[in-house]
């Protein structure tokens, strides 16, 4: 009879040592279940194991490759929301409700849509819950940019567009990128999730801890996923104070 112990150490040579279940169960019968390799390590070998340059290589690509198609489709629906007033209540509360669903829930219907897991579904599913401050933002952006200031770069002769290049949407540009930055910080948060469908980054060590109870290995996916994301909010907020300070030293 296999105990609760065993069968923890047991799960945990596979799921962290990377053994077999044939050699895991070879050993359990001819009596040799030893430590795991990560029984021996102290915390911070175990934080920065070898496989931590792949997992955060794994867990930026995720964020910010579902965050750049967010800012490529998000940006446009925001500008749509503000030219059309009319619109915007229910585009924006499109965009919204995508947030109410919840994680798991909406990764599964992701991966019944696109007939698989992994990488596709994650992005997909960070896609989705980025559109929401960055829409939202945008609207709220160009919504507030002085009326005056349109009116006099058009009587100067721009057209419609031009305006919203050079003068609309620069002055928008502080509170867009705080949407961006919400977004990101988000995604890697969410980004998490992505290992419960084999998507890797740092969710692939809190998945292995929570299969063999293991609260070192979950802090060791869970702290680095926390540092990542406040690194990038600093970056974001240097990001936006350059983008503030230039316009006024121009």
């Amino acid at each position: 009879r296999i105990d609760e112990a065993r069968m923890i150490a047991l799960n945990a040579q596979v799921e962290l040592d990377g053994m077999s279940f044939a050699e895991a169960a070879r050993r359990f019968v001819a009596g040799q279940i030893a430590p795991t390799a990560h029984d021996r390590q102290s915390f911070a070998q175990r934080l920065f194991a070898a496989d931590f340059g792949r997992l955060a290589l794994q867990h930026v690509l995720l964020v910010f490759g579902s965050l750049l198609i967010a800012v490529i489709v998000g940006v446009p629906l925001g500008i749509v929301a503000w030219r059309w007033p009319r619109g915007a209540g229910v585009l924006l509360g499109t965009v919204g409700l995508l947030q109410t669903v919840p994680s798991l829930a909406l990764l599964a219907f992701l991966i019944a849509l696109v007939g698989g897991i992994g990488l596709l579904p994650a992005v997909l599913a960070l896609f989705l819950y980025a559109l929401l401050p960055i829409v939202r933002n945008t609207h709220a952006g160009l919504a507030g940019v002085s009326r005056g200031l349109a009116d006099a770069a058009l009587s100067l002769g721009l057209t419609r567009r031009q305006c919203l290049r050079h003068v609309q949407l620069p002055l928008a540009t502080p509170t867009l990128m705080a949407g961006v930055k919400t977004a990101a910080v988000i995604n890697v948060g969410t980004a998490t999730l992505a290992a419960f469908i084999g998507a890797g980054g740092f969710g692939e060590r809190i998945v292995a801890g929570l299969a063999v109870n293991d609260s070192d290995a979950m802090l060791a996916g869970a702290l680095p996923a926390a540092a990542l994301a406040l690194l990038v909010q600093w970056v974001f907020d240097v990001a936006e104070r350059l983008l503030v300070r230039t316009p006024r030293q121009a």
